[in-house]
């Protein structure tokens, strides 16, 4: 079982959020299922955060077995490109303006739909109207 890891995961931790304890916890069971992953997105996003740099960022992947996927391959970009069109159409046709949502959200479904099992996110309403059939897995 592989599992696709959102950056917010791993900002709850860093930020030691309330959520903190539970998604340690999920990290840990998901763990002992089987490999987990982040895609190149998750990367960058990672390297963003106020406590971290690149070097941090990779030395804490590392620590936690965590890959990164940096190849992003056709599928995962035709995934997203679909994806992200039908929200944006959708959007237009509510009545709002140009799509709210950030394109590295779709990334970060469609390379968790295409490259692993499920994806463990702390926000699945972000993703469950454009990926229903994505399997989340989130903390409570």
């Amino acid at each position: 079982m592989k599992t696709a890891l959102d950056s917010n995961i791993f900002s709850s931790i860093w930020s030691a959020e309330p959520s903190a304890p539970r998604v340690k916890n999920q990290l840990i069971q998901s763990r002992t299922q089987g490999a987990l992953i982040v895609c190149a997105p998750v990367y960058v996003e990672l390297c963003a955060h106020p406590l971290a740099t690149p070097a941090v960022v990779e030395r804490l992947l590392e620590e936690a077995g965590v890959s990164v996927d940096y190849e992003l391959d056709q599928l995962v970009w035709r995934t997203a490109a679909t994806r992200f069109a039908a929200y944006a159409k959708r959007r237009r046709n509510s009545g709002g303006t140009s799509p709210k949502r950030l394109l590295a959200d779709f990334l970060i479904a469609a390379h968790a739909m295409v490259r692993a099992d499920r994806l463990l996110t702390l926000d699945p309403s972000r993703y469950q109207t454009d990926f229903p059939e994505l399997r989340l897995l989130f903390t409570a």
